[in-house]
């Protein structure tokens, strides 16, 4: 068991390892683990994706093989196997002279991830009726057709990650009352 500390940010560009990643059980793993100091258990990662915790111990196995989750120290209990991440966040990229293999596979990480965000956009409109009044006002549906350069998208996108970084919940250890999670989903696309 090792006890190293998530690497920040890790870039991944191997095919094999975005095809790991390009399942949606995988992708909630690895988010409630990303989202969680201390890791977890399979058990606990069960619950979140739905699965039992046999088949959820197969998908971290699966992603400690490609390194991206690892034994976390134990909680006291020496027959409790607890996960984390190797890092604190992804980035998937096959790279601009990638072949067909690898942008297949990031293909498959970038549509896995955007029938996620898609599912939770649903299931907010499923339930949009019985949230409170505050929360219900607070949420927010935009998409702005911009004119950018190169440079000012990249600019963007920078004001925009340090304007999230605060809130992110591996950071904020210790959020005011009545704070809850929040899917904030940013893409910045050029159009054809």
């Amino acid at each position: 068991m090792t006890e190293a500390r998530p690497e920040p940010r890790r870039m991944v560009s191997d095919p094999q390892v975005m095809r790991a990643l390009a399942h949606p059980a995988r992708l909630a793993i690895m988010e409630y683990l990303s989202s969680r100091e201390g890791g977890g258990t399979a058990t606990e990662c069960a619950e979140i994706v739905g699965l039992s915790p046999s088949a959820t111990s197969y998908h971290l196995r699966a992603l400690a093989k490609f390194g991206l989750v690892q034994q976390a120290p134990s909680r006291g209990d020496a027959r409790e196997r607890v996960w984390q991440t190797t890092s604190s966040s992804l980035m998937v990229d096959a790279g601009r002279e990638a072949g067909p293999e690898a942008r297949a596979a990031e293909q498959a990480v970038v549509e896995a991830h955007a029938v996620l965000a898609m599912e939770r956009t649903r299931e907010w409109s499923r339930r949009a009726g019985e949230e409170p009044a505050e929360w219900y006002d607070a949420v927010m549906f935009n998409e702005a057709l911009l004119v950018l350069t190169a440079e000012e998208l990249v600019g963007l996108n920078e004001a925009v990650t340090a304007l999230l970084r605060p809130y992110q919940a591996r950071r904020r250890t210790d959020p005011p009352p009545g704070a809850r999670a929040v899917a904030v989903q940013y893409r910045a696309v050029p159009l054809a």
